[in-house]
């Protein structure tokens, strides 16, 4: 008892230590855990839809009073993202199209499904069947004990090996090469002539002076590839040496004997980080199954101007009605490349490539109908834009084929009973779902820009994204099952191929800066050790042969070499000044942005008209303008101008039926897509001869 009379224990208590918590304490009753929102039901007037959802006010209340004000806010927040993170992974797997788990944030994981001794069996057949004219390195990775023999490079006696003792690269035995010497011809300089049949580009050469990641520019690279390929051998301005600027050579005609069978080994060593790579459920058995290797044969041995093992094709994809842009393709090939047109006799002596063009009759995921080429001809005849190359003086030069997606993947042995158990629409890991239903054209809705329902991109907001995905895939098969050159539909010629032809390897192009392939350009051998690596790897990664996922097939199994990556310079010289690179010391003509290439800025548009195809990216192989499907090369005369042995397509694509007037006003400055389009029209009237001063004879 105290002095007051009461007891030391008969005091209120104090329910809360702060006035902040006895605010807020004396407020949860007066906060619900749930709220409701009352939405009005149609035709319903007299009641109303109530939709529950959690009171945050009072989660936060109670979080605060139990761990206090700082704490219960953090764990709040985390409580709430987590809540938020299980509502995206289960939309991902249940309520989207791909019906797969969102992966994980963090690195992508390997793609590997080979051991080590399956890739020194690619390794080893690319190399002996010569598709490895190289003197790069081979990553020490593999473990090669042994040198390999390659018959693609001249002999060499001395190999170096790496660190850990493995060979990392391989010893010579093929035929001595003799380089083209590069004269100033004094008569008749106007056109260059054309490249030697048989010849071979030097791409360790080219990679030597092109390579973006050496800090080499690409101006300086076309100088190169104009003066080292004979295209300015009458007007060569550079006075001093030209040795190391010459990359074509000749082999001798030497046949090199059969190498034996590589016998792979899979060596220890300690801190192997290829090794542990290995550590996925993806592995391959039983071990890779690769043909005997090819013979390499110089192109002086050959029975007959062309190679079996390596035919010159070149493979374009198509879906949706013919446009100006195969057309312009094809036209530029036809004004570029050897085809024989020039002479009325065929010409034995020389191997004339052929352009395949793949039409695939409806939407990327849609099933031909029994009648689709008889259909796919109908069409091409009536269409202006693709009747002229149906004329016979192209018979054998131009071909016209029907991409059927069942008969194709059937015809890849790596595929054809495993690709019907998988999603073929797979885009860098984004997998588009199609329903049977939809395969067989019974699409669910009757919008024709759906995006299971389009053939062929009419615009920027109605782009063709199934096409696209479905030709990532197409090039690969097609250059696996038939050999050559794919080309996206984008592309345009700008100089003879031979000497790319002669040069045996795989190759494809740089993404702009970074280290990854664009194959809007693909060459590969047919039916090779590196397509069968390639479809058995993409088989176990869900069909994904988007470039960038191509890039981590043959990064992750050290194949990069076999696959080889050149300059964007050869193929796409604009691209680095598009993305603010090397604009300090741009190449002619200079664009920074691709749809220069239609509209020319004014302070520039002299120059296509003043200097012609010659000064477009002049020494490039050929150039990619990056979509830009909607707009027409000629805003003026989008039509087929090819003069009256063709005046019926070109009437019917102007609308008219009578003769068309001679007066037509043109524009004062003509585009550079205008004048390419012009330039490969007037070949074909007969107005002009081709690059290389060739009339086109009929």
């Amino acid at each position: 008892m105290t002095s007051s009379g009461y007891s030391t224990h008969s005091r209120l208590p104090n329910y809360f230590p702060s006035v902040v918590e006895e605010k807020y304490g004396r407020r949860r009753h007066s906060n619900p855990w749930y709220s409701h929102l009352n939405l009005p039901i149609p035709g319903v007037n007299t009641r109303r839809l109530r939709i529950f959802y959690p009171n945050l006010r009072r989660l936060h209340i109670s979080t605060v009073n139990r761990f206090g004000r700082r704490l219960g806010s953090t764990i709040l927040f985390f409580g709430l993202l987590v809540l938020a993170i299980v509502i995206f992974a289960f939309t991902k797997r249940f309520g989207s199209r791909a019906k797969k788990w969102p992966s994980p944030f963090m690195g992508d994981p390997s793609t590997l499904i080979f051991e080590r001794e399956d890739l020194q069996r690619i390794w080893h057949w690319e190399i002996s069947s010569g598709h490895y004219p190289s003197h790069r390195p081979i990553p020490e990775a593999i473990g090669f004990r042994t040198v390999p023999r390659n018959p693609a490079i001249p002999s060499k006696r001395t190999v170096s090996r790496g660190p850990l003792g493995f060979a990392n690269a391989t010893r010579g035995v093929g035929p001595n090469r003799t380089y083209s010497e590069m004269k100033r011809v004094l008569s008749d300089a106007t056109y260059p002539p054309r490249p030697v049949p048989g010849s071979v580009a030097d791409l360790d050469l080219v990679m030597d002076n092109c390579d973006f990641s050496e800090n080499k520019y690409v101006r300086d690279c076309l100088e190169l590839l104009r003066i080292g390929g004979g295209l300015e051998s009458g007007s060569i301005l550079r006075r001093g040496p030209l040795d190391d600027w010459k990359y074509i050579y000749m082999e001798d005609p030497v046949v090199g004997q059969s190498l034996p069978t590589y016998e792979a080994s899979n060596p220890k060593v300690e801190g192997d980080t290829f090794e542990a790579s290995l550590s996925t459920n993806k592995m391959q058995r039983p071990p890779i199954s690769l043909p005997p290797p090819l013979q390499h044969k110089p192109y002086a041995t050959l029975p007959g101007p062309c190679d079996p093992d390596n035919p010159r094709l070149f493979h374009m994809f198509w879906t949706g009605p013919f446009t100006d842009k195969p057309y312009t393709a094809l036209l530029s090939f036809l004004y570029t490349q050897n085809t024989g047109l020039h002479s009325k006799f065929p010409d034995n002596h020389v191997c004339h490539p052929q352009f395949w063009m793949w039409i695939n009759p409806g939407p990327a995921a849609s099933i031909p109908n029994p009648s689709a080429l008889r259909d796919m001809y109908n069409g091409l005849k009536r269409n202006p834009w693709s009747s002229p190359f149906l004329h016979p003086r192209f018979n054998g030069v131009i071909v016209f084929k029907l991409w059927n997606t069942t008969e194709q993947l059937d015809g890849v042995p790596e595929l054809k009973d495993e690709w019907r158990k998988r999603e073929l629409f797979n885009s860098g890991g984004n997998v588009i779902v199609v329903s049977q239903q939809e395969k067989l054209g019974e699409s669910t809705t009757e919008d024709s820009d759906d995006l299971l329902n389009r053939a062929g991109s009419k615009s920027s907001s109605t782009y063709d994204r199934m096409s696209v995905i479905l030709s990532d895939m197409a090039r690969f098969v097609l250059c696996h099952r038939f050999g050559g050159t794919y080309l996206d539909a984008d592309t345009i010629f700008l100089r003879d191929w031979e000497e790319l032809w002669g040069w045996k390897g795989a190759f494809a192009y740089r993404w702009s800066r970074l280290p990854r392939y664009n194959t809007a350009v693909l060459h590969m051998n047919k039916n090779s050790a590196l397509g069968t690596f390639l479809f058995q790897t993409a088989l176990k990664n869900d069909l994904d042969f988007h470039p960038m996922t191509i890039s981590r097939y043959t990064q992750d199994a050290h194949l990069e070499e076999l696959l080889l990556r050149l300059p964007d310079a050869l193929f796409d010289s604009a691209w680095l000044n598009t993305e603010n690179y090397q604009r300090d010391r741009p190449p002619q003509p200079y664009f920074t942005d691709f749809a220069h290439f239609f509209e020319t800025p004014k302070a520039n548009s002299a120059a296509p008209q003043a200097m012609g195809i010659n000064g477009f990216f002049r020494g490039a192989y050929s150039y990619h303008f990056h979509n830009f499907w909607w707009k027409p090369f000629d805003s003026s005369r989008n039509w087929p101008d090819l003069g009256e042995r063709f005046i019926a397509g070109e009437l019917q694509a102007r609308n008219i039926s009578k003769e068309p007037p001679t007066d037509l006003p043109d524009r004062g400055d003509l585009d550079w897509a205008t004048v390419l389009k012009r330039t490969f029209e007037a070949y074909i009237r007969g107005e002009r001869p081709n690059m290389y001063g060739e009339w086109l004879q009929w």
